[in-house]
């Protein structure tokens, strides 16, 4: 039976760096995939009009490859999550949650270097509730490059994954999306790049002895 996924990005980039392949895995299974912004970016927060048309144009583009079966943005400021009020995010992320009534959740880790991971992460884990959001049954943290591996949080043990899934079939076209955001990538060592993000899913390919794939920490599976 077909799954319904929904991938919680604060920014654009973050669901393909941290589960584009698996997207792409559950699209090809028949299952439909949706995506949920919570950041943007505009003229009034100091962004020129041709990065903010950039930026739309890499999200339409983005969305196109996936094959989202729905796209749905909260249009937070970016980078200042931490100032917006806790009932508004929820109340937000609420919205879409119940919206697409979603099986799956993919939510970026708590540990994450960027401010705006952290906060997107508390109010989307107010919308697991099993007694509101019943349709939920699996919520799942993805790892992003420049932020996960950056978090210095002395009270966190790092990111631990305990799921890995297959990418093997879709690491190209992972990467080949990852390009559509030409603004956020860079040359090798920088963290978003192409020979960073399939170094990365080698090493979690060896750990789940594939080819390549993603992991995840499992934080909640009804079965």
């Amino acid at each position: 039976m077909a799954k319904k996924v929904l991938c919680i990005a604060p920014h654009p980039d973050d669901e393909t760096l941290g589960c584009g392949g698996t997207l792409l895995a559950h699209r090809a299974s028949g299952d439909e995939i949706y995506w949920l912004i919570v950041t943007a970016i505009s003229v009034g927060a100091g962004f020129t009009a041709e990065r903010v048309a950039q930026r739309e144009a890499e999200i339409a583009a983005v969305s196109k490859a996936y094959g989202f079966t729905g796209l749905y943005r909260c249009d937070f400021p970016t980078m200042r999550l931490d100032t917006v009020p806790m009932a508004d995010l929820v109340d937000s992320i609420s919205a879409v949650v119940r919206n697409v009534a979603p099986d799956i959740l993919f939510l970026p880790y708590r540990g994450d270097a960027h401010s705006d991971h952290r906060v997107v992460f508390d109010a989307a884990a107010a919308c697991t509730k099993s007694f509101r959001y019943p349709s939920v049954k699996g919520v799942y943290a993805y790892e992003t490059l420049s932020e996960t591996e950056f978090g210095l949080r002395p009270d966190d043990s790092a990111f631990r994954p305990n799921l890995f899934i297959d990418i093997g079939d879709h690491m190209d076209a992972k990467i080949a999306i990852m390009h559509l955001f030409a603004s956020e990538l860079g040359e090798f060592p920088f963290p978003r790049s192409e020979a960073a993000i399939r170094a990365q899913a080698q090493l979690r390919g060896v750990q789940a002895g594939s080819i390549a794939a993603e992991a995840f920490v499992i934080l909640r599976e009804i079965r």
